[in-house]
């Protein structure tokens, strides 16, 4: 899944040697992506109205339910 998403963020913004994902995982079946890109990407990443960042969660919703976990996606600033 962290891979998932960092494949998707590199390709949306400027500087994709900047993406840097981080995955804690609090509980047993439930998981925290963190995503953090240049300040000047954090647009391009959210997207207009927040779409793209709702897209990608719900494509990390999907992935997780198939392993039977709950994934979180958090965009740093």
């Amino acid at each position: 899944m962290k891979e998932f998403i960092e494949f998707i963020a590199k390709h949306l913004v400027d500087s994709p040697d900047s993406v840097v994902v981080e995955e804690k995982t609090p509980e047993e079946n439930k998981m925290v992506l963190s995503l953090k890109v240049q300040p000047d990407d954090v647009g391009k990443v959210i997207g207009k109205q927040g779409k793209t960042a709702q897209a990608m969660r719900t494509l990390l919703t999907a992935i997780a339910a198939k392993e039977g976990k709950r994934a979180i996606l958090e965009i740093l600033d």
